[in-house]
């Protein structure tokens, strides 16, 4: 079953994230994300999911703030890097919020958030956060995985 699990969800196309929190000592922690969407409009909230095999996943356990970057479809390295297990994910390309928060800095999107919740789901967590911030720069093309490669997707009109 899980062979034709992973085949399905291969299939299906999702936008591609990086997910960041802070440790009590301030320091980025952080992971690429599929797992993230929009639960409630009021009040705004979404969701992600964080493997509990995640090196950072203590740090998402604990904290009571996240933010996340949409990707662009030029952001594949960064996705790649932050898809490792490596210690050190953070340098260019990255940069800290009014908030403290840190992201990527020509995102496509970013939502700051507050924890709200955190539910058990098998191997992963779910965070759920209520959007406190936003940043909308410029259009762009999405960062797509589809069958475990990116894909392209132009901009829509």
């Amino acid at each position: 079953m899980t062979d034709g699990f992973k085949e399905v969800m291969a299939r299906f196309p999702t936008g591609i994230a990086i997910a960041t929190v802070r440790d009590e000592r301030g320091r980025p922690h952080g992971l690429t994300v599929s797992s993230f969407c929009s639960v409630s409009l009021d009040p705004p909230l979404v969701l992600l999911c964080v493997a509990r095999s995640a090196r950072c996943f203590p740090v998402f356990a604990r904290a009571g703030e996240f933010a996340v970057s949409l990707l662009r479809d030029s952001h594949t390295e960064l996705a790649r890097r932050f898809a490792t297990s490596a210690a050190e994910k953070f340098g260019t390309g990255l940069v800290r919020t009014p908030r403290g928060g840190v992201v990527v800095d020509d995102a496509l999107a970013v939502a700051e958030c507050l924890v709200e919740q955190r539910h058990d789901a098998g191997d992963h967590v779910i965070v759920v956060g209520r959007v406190v911030g936003t940043r909308i720069p410029e259009h762009g093309a999405p960062a797509v995985w589809f069958n475990r490669r990116f894909a392209a997707l132009s901009e829509a009109s």
